[in-house]
């Protein structure tokens, strides 16, 4: 996935709003004011095969998967600027297939809805 790809997938999650709080080249994926995912410009200037920049994708994953995927892809880190314990960072440099990205995806939104409260969470759920 490339970071229009990712770009789409996110903003086409239920209630799903786009801010740039901390700079203008980092986006951050907020459903109901919660923060599930950042897409940013590689910091190292990375370019992929094609002369592209990489996009690193942070997002939210539940602290034993969080482990599991980074021993399984190279290419999933530690959070970048976030709690290590709780987000990843993938790197999008095509190493990680689109499928398995959509499903770090959909957990990490999952995670933040399922810590809204009952009302909140009833009413995205109802668009999914």
């Amino acid at each position: 996935m490339n970071q229009q790809t990712v770009h789409t997938y996110l903003m086409n999650k239920p209630l799903v709003k786009l801010t740039q709080p901390f700079a203008k080249d980092v986006d951050v994926y907020k459903v109901n004011h919660k923060m599930f995912a950042t897409l940013a410009l590689s910091n190292e200037g990375e370019t992929d095969e094609n002369g592209e920049p990489i996009w690193w994708l942070n997002l939210k994953c539940d602290p034993d998967e969080a482990q599991s995927l980074r021993d399984i892809f190279p290419s999933v880190i530690p959070g970048y600027h976030m709690n290590k314990r709780l987000w990843n960072t993938v790197i999008l440099d095509g190493s990680v297939p689109q499928g398995e990205i959509e499903r770090m995806i959909d957990n990490s939104f999952n995670l933040v809805v399922d810590n809204m409260p009952d009302k909140d969470k009833q009413a995205i759920e109802a668009l999914l």
